[in-house]
């Protein structure tokens, strides 16, 4: 997107999810909540400069994807990234499979286990009732090919659609602020457009497939179960939900799901100087709100943070600049894998890298600050983290 008129950028921050708004109009610069960015230039939700929508012309003998080389078993903790994938349906299928090889090496030098795949879909505004893949939703075939590579690469995979902010207005425009005129037909309409990916998962041998990400509003609606009945019938991996941080704190989450995931950004009321058990001690403030104690059925299904100052009292905000401070997110991730191993947790998925990206590219002025791929502290931690003795919380029981 580009921008040839003057802006006026300010953001508004709706739970933990900062949106910013064009001066006289409603018209979002940011479109999907949690990764989105608005700047001068086209850019994906990563908050990434996008090449050439084309893609660069593949290498004539692309590089065989590395191996994981302790493949994941059940038990085990999933160590993971969540790759951010805005498609362009001119990227022919021989650009997919460079870039996704290109992010499986990158994955599996972190001594990452586990990817999950987090794309858009679209809906036309609060009220609707209608859910559509959109100019930016990859294809159930161009899917099949990065699950593919991921899949050799030795990854566990996790297929995780994400309904896209564009149409929602303030000052509810966020996904977990819906209120479909119809919940009946919303349903019927979601169930028409996960099926062609449900398929695609299952026949890539995806392992996870995240039927629902931050929709607060929705979460005790009867429509769930007829949904997730049909998903289990299509794709016979694990069918997941994703919970806001703040709906997971204030109550039960009324989705009947197995597999439970937290995007969880919980505010640290600390300074940046503040070390590495500081964060573990506010982060098990908040859990503590929950329950004390092993959280073994627990995924962090996205964990993150700006690496700049005063960001452990907001990870949320991807949007304000501050000074840079490596440290700050370094210390952050840290923090974070020693509550997934003290409190027995599932694993952790870190928020993002972005799909179009180079992941071996330090982090220009204009990225999000969330950006990990080129921070070398950062991904110093992440290999440790992966890295750890921590063996997992072993086959929980079903709920």
């Amino acid at each position: 997107m580009t921008v040839t008129s003057l802006v006026i950028a300010l953001p508004l921050v709706i739970g933990n999810h900062p949106l910013r708004w064009e001066s006289g109009s409603l018209k979002p610069l940011l479109v999907m909540g949690d990764s989105a960015s608005g700047k001068g230039e086209r850019r994906g939700s990563g908050n990434t400069v996008l090449a050439d929508p084309k893609g660069p012309e593949p290498d004539a003998k692309p590089q065989a994807a590395l191996k994981v080389s302790k493949q994941w078993q059940p038990g085990m903790p999933e160590w993971g990234v969540q790759v951010f994938w805005e498609d362009k349906k001119e990227h022919s299928d021989e650009y997919i499979e460079k870039k996704a090889r290109e992010q499986a090496d990158y994955l599996v030098g972190l001594n990452a286990n586990s990817a999950a795949v987090s794309f858009p879909f679209y809906t036309e505004g609060r009220t609707s009732t209608k859910l559509m893949a959109g100019k930016n939703t990859p294809t159930p075939e161009h899917l099949s090919i990065v699950l593919r590579v991921f899949h050799d690469a030795g990854l566990r995979t996790t297929v995780r659609p994400i309904m896209d902010e564009a149409a929602l207005t303030p000052p509810e425009g966020w996904r977990g602020n819906i209120k479909p005129a119809d919940k009946t037909a919303w349903f019927t309409s979601y169930e028409m457009l996960l099926t062609p990916y449900l398929d695609a998962a299952q026949k890539e041998q995806a392992s996870t497939f995240v039927v629902g990400t931050e929709l607060n509003s929705m979460e005790s609606a009867p429509g769930w179960k007829p949904l997730i009945a049909s998903a289990e019938k299509l794709f016979k991996g694990e069918v997941a939900y994703d919970a806001n941080w703040d709906n997971y704190v204030r109550g039960r989450i009324d989705v009947p799901i197995n597999r439970l995931g937290v995007d969880a950004y919980f505010p640290v009321k600390v300074p940046d100087e503040a070390s590495v058990d500081q964060l573990v001690a506010g982060w098990n403030t908040w859990l503590d709100k929950k329950t004390k104690g092993p959280l073994p059925r627990i995924i962090l299904s996205e964990a993150g943070i700006a690496a700049m100052d005063g960001a452990y009292q907001l990870p949320g905000d991807f949007y304000t600049k501050r000074k840079t401070n490596p440290a700050v997110q370094a210390n952050w991730y840290t923090a974070v894998c020693k509550v997934v191993e003290q409190r027995k947790m599932a694993g952790v998925y870190w928020w993002s890298i972005y799909f179009d990206s180079d992941p071996k590219a330090a982090p220009t002025d204009t990225a999000s600050g969330l950006d990990f791929a080129g921070r070398p502290a950062t991904e110093a931690a992440i290999r440790s983290c992966f890295g750890s003795s921590y063996a997992g919380p072993g086959t929980a029981p079903s709920p």
